[in-house]
């Protein structure tokens, strides 16, 4: 079954074609550039299905739905109580946003036991599935350069500027940029202590987005980076649980 996968964020719209488990095309524009999505996506080829998790606004919804191949009705990924062996322990399961359910179905997909979902982009999402795939609840946190800019934006002598990770910053770049890294560090290895102190022992630290590469050296643990593991949590929907889409 070929299947398209849409993950619609704040800074890009990922997306890609997947067929039997196997990535057949790829890409990525930024949101901002919604309209020009049809240009992007592939029309041939004969999708089968099409998966959408959208959490750029209505806006985007739209520019998506014109961009569309023709043929499969697209299903809009909306967070349930229960999904492809996941259940979610959210106050309100449809309000958790359509990106950090999908990234939890494929973080299970791929992964037994106690996880933490990490999405580090635009803001970071460090989410918590127990060992009997309970969803237990996550926390979102600014990104990295949205700390940074914060800074810039809301003091008189911190402007954006370069910086690099060092464990003892001796100029003001360097400064800003260890200190939003590691705070973003700090959340991740918290989550991974709160869930280890439940009884579930270590949790596997899965972590993708934009930033994960930069933040990954810093984690306590090894973290198992993947690439677009929201676009892989769409592809289980589309393809392994048909009936819960409908």
């Amino acid at each position: 079954m070929n299947i398209l996968a849409i993950d619609a964020g704040n800074t890009r719209i990922k997306w890609g074609v997947n067929e039997a488990g196997q990535w057949r095309a790829q890409g990525a524009i930024a949101t901002a550039d919604a309209h020009g999505l049809r240009e992007a996506l592939p029309h041939g080829g004969g999708v089968e299905g099409i998966v959408i998790a959208n959490v750029a606004g209505d806006r985007v919804a739209r520019d998506i739905a014109a961009a569309l191949p023709p043929g499969a009705a697209p299903h809009w990924v909306v967070s349930s109580k229960e999904q492809c062996g996941v259940r979610s322990g959210y106050a309100e399961p449809e309000r958790l946003g359509a990106d950090r359910w999908a990234a939890l179905i494929g973080a299970r997909h791929r992964y037994p036991g106690a996880c933490v979902v990490v999405n580090a982009g635009t803001t970071m999402t460090v989410d918590a599935l127990s060992s009997e795939s309970i969803f237990l609840g996550g926390i979102i946190v600014p990104g990295y350069e949205l700390m940074r800019s914060a800074l810039a934006a809301n003091t008189a002598q911190l402007a954006l500027r370069e910086g690099a990770f060092r464990f003892f910053p001796d100029d003001t770049g360097d400064a800003i940029a260890s200190g939003a890294l590691n705070a973003l560090a700090g959340a991740v290895d918290r989550m991974c202590r709160y869930v280890a102190e439940t009884g579930e022992g270590d949790p596997v630290l899965v972590i993708s987005g934009g930033n994960a590469s930069m933040l990954e050296p810093l984690l306590n643990g090894r973290a198992q980076l993947v690439d677009n593991l929201v676009l892989e949590g769409l592809v289980r929907i589309g393809e392994r649980c048909p009936n819960e889409n409908k």
